[in-house]
């Protein structure tokens, strides 16, 4: 069974679980399905928005999807969430990604 029906048969036991639905979708990443891994971080972050490490992994996949614009947006979301939610790590690793595309 592969990792990622590993994942999905665990999401049917719990759907609700942000972490599998996480690596779920980084698991597309590495088998170059981003489509499939953009749905799946979308999915994640409507459901539950205070998920900053998904905000970079999204944008960082939106940059090489080649729609900078969108990157960017989804980088400055993750940052006034993960300072709302005094997340500094997350601020940082956001900020950081974000200044590298926007300069």
């Amino acid at each position: 069974m592969s990792r990622i029906e590993q994942l999905t048969d665990l999401l049917r036991q719990e759907p609700g679980d942000s972490f599998l639905k996480h690596a779920l979708a980084l698991e597309y990443i590495k088998i170059a399905d981003d489509g499939q891994a953009r749905r799946e971080f979308e999915e994640l972050l409507d459901k539950e928005p205070g998920y900053t490490g998904s905000y970079y992994h999204l944008g960082k996949l939106l940059e090489r999807a080649g729609v900078p614009d969108q990157a960017l947006a989804i980088y400055e979301k993750g940052m006034a969430i993960a300072k709302a939610a005094g997340e500094r790590h997350a601020y940082n690793e956001l900020q950081s990604a974000y200044e590298d595309l926007a300069y």
